[in-house]
């Protein structure tokens, strides 16, 4: 049994998946559009003029494959009640990358030394999803 987070960017998918392959080294495995679905989607459920929008993704951002889809196509993405929890090795990569994330977005919690990690922070990054970075404790 596996969990994967599946991420539902309203339009955005396409954006996301380069400021995520910027920041992150994400790399797109899987890139389907909803012109490539042999139906097209039902009456009302996307946008009209949405046939090149992402109807499907999967990126791997280093050993976990997060799905993605443009979803309805609104343009307004909602990331409510979840947070992705991303470690890395350690305080410098923390800080290079809790900065890339809240480029554009807001923090939610500085990056700073805790009793449980020499750096945590929480940020939701440009396209309002939440990201708990962490660095590998030390010894």
């Amino acid at each position: 049994m596996q969990v994967q987070p599946y991420l539902f960017l309203d339009g955005r998918a396409e954006e996301a998946m380069a400021f995520y392959r910027r920041v992150l080294g994400a790399e797109v495995t899987t890139l389907m559009r909803f012109r490539d679905a042999p139906d097209p989607p039902p009456p009302g459920a996307v946008a009209p003029g949405s046939e090149d929008k992402v109807m499907h993704a999967e990126m791997r951002i280093g050993e976990t494959v997060v799905m993605l889809s443009d979803g309805r196509c609104g343009g307004q993405p909602a990331f409510q009640g979840v947070s992705l929890a991303l470690s890395v090795a350690d305080a410098a990569e923390a800080d290079r990358i809790f900065a890339a994330l809240a480029d554009g977005g807001q923090v939610q919690m500085p990056i700073g030394a805790t009793f449980f990690s020499p750096r945590f922070g929480m940020v939701a990054d440009r396209f309002g999803l939440s990201w708990m970075v962490i660095a590998a404790p030390v010894g």
